[in-house]
């Protein structure tokens, strides 16, 4: 196909060349037929001689290059048909070739350019109207004057649709351009988004696994109901983690072509409920059982949020505690929830020992970093930073769009 593409398009090139060799061949034999043909009883003309056929080669002949070098054929065209019809011959023979230089120029070269050329082809033309026949020198001069300006008129017009062409092309181009680089800043966001929901649910789950599985090993032996239990947990947890990353399977499945409502919506296809606030309570059973008390108090968001809002706040809550499991294992933690007008905020606070808030992208770090992205999607904010009277403290505040 692309040697077929590449062939077609030399041979496009290459037509218009032929075309105009086609014609100014055509059109030389057609003149000197009319030349030699046309009878003129009354001697009004100079007798037609070689010097004529020669000058009538001349002008039409350039025309097979008149694309290449407009300006240059239509100089020496004008100069040939000046010459000519100045030594008196048929003059009807030349006008075509004229016409058409000056066409080319019109639809080749700017205004400033292609006016002037027809003001010349004009006067040229009209100069041979004193050869016309007895009787109709007023028609000729109309007819000659109508010929300049329509070959303008058309060859400006055609210029006009070819320089509004290119403009569509590179216009074309240019939003092909834009429309990769918004592809691959999609794909890009979507890694993005699949890293944090990936940091998400492996570190909250590994974080729960990792403590149970030290309580069991520590208990196994001295209190196996404790130790069942922590199994128990960690059970949980495990199907929980692979639940949550088989829902990300079906996004990734889903394509990243899809808005963020929609990937949302191909969370919660998949198996069950996509994670939101409705499943805060599971979340801090999972935080108790690790061995972190978890209080929730304040407004319950009994209305529903937005779905991708709510998986959101969901998640920024998750990783908070998870933050807590890691940093502060023997704090108590709470999660106070308020829903203001037109606002949610939510406040994960524990009594443990203060920590700094680092802006590294690796360790402890990345999990502040990906809570604030999170909201920063959906226009909110999230501050976080050691407490006055101890512990921690990682407060989100997100606008809720009307319904």
């Amino acid at each position: 196909m692309a040697f077929r593409g590449g062939r077609w398009g030399a041979v496009r090139a290459v037509l218009p060349q032929v075309a105009d060799a086609v014609y100014a061949v055509g059109s030389l034999a057609i003149s000197a037929s009319m030349l030699h043909n046309w009878p003129d009883p009354t001697n009004h003309w100079r007798d037609s001689d070689a010097l004529a056929y020669v000058l009538v080669a001349a002008v039409y002949l350039p025309l097979a290059v008149r694309r290449r070098a407009p300006l240059f054929v239509f100089a020496a065209n004008a100069a040939v048909v000046l010459t000519y019809l100045t030594l008196a011959y048929y003059h009807p023979v030349v006008v075509c070739g004229l016409a058409l230089a000056n066409y080319t120029v019109a639809a080749h070269r700017p205004r400033e350019v292609s006016v002037p050329c027809t003001v010349v082809t004009w006067l040229v033309l009209l100069w041979g109207t004193r050869l016309a026949e007895p009787g109709i020198g007023a028609l000729s001069a109309a007819f000659v004057t109508a010929t300049a300006a329509v070959t303008w008129v058309t060859g400006d017009v055609s210029r006009r649709l070819a320089e509004r062409g290119r403009r569509l092309a590179a216009l074309t181009e240019q939003l092909r351009r834009e429309q990769e680089e918004r592809t691959r800043r999609a794909v890009s966001d979507e890694c993005m988004r699949i890293a944090r929901e990936l940091h998400d649910v492996v570190a909250h789950h590994v974080s729960v696994i990792s403590i149970q599985a030290g309580l069991a090993d520590y208990v196994f032996t001295t209190d196996p109901p404790t130790a069942h239990k922590a199994v128990g947990v960690i059970t949980d947890s495990a199907r929980d983690a692979g639940d949550e990353m088989r829902r990300m399977l079906a996004v990734l499945r889903h394509g990243v072509q899809h808005t963020a409502h929609d990937r949302t919506d191909a969370l919660s296809d998949a198996d069950g409920a996509a994670p939101g606030m409705a499943r805060l309570a599971e979340l801090a059973d999972r935080v108790r059982a690790a061995g972190v008390p978890v209080r929730i108090t304040g407004d319950t968001l009994a209305d529903p949020l937005p779905a991708g809002l709510d998986m959101c706040v969901y998640r920024v809550v998750q990783e908070a505690l998870t933050n807590v499991l890691k940093h502060a294992p023997t704090a108590t933690a709470t999660v106070a929830l308020s829903r203001g007008r037109g606002t949610v905020r939510v406040r994960v606070t524990d009594d443990g020992p203060s920590r700094p808030v680092t802006g590294r992208r690796d360790g402890a770090g990345h999990g502040l970093i990906g809570m604030r992205e999170r909201a920063t999607i959906y226009g909110g904010t999230v501050t976080a930073g050691a407490r006055s009277q101890g512990g921690f403290e990682v407060d989100l505040v997100m606008p809720v769009p009307d319904v």
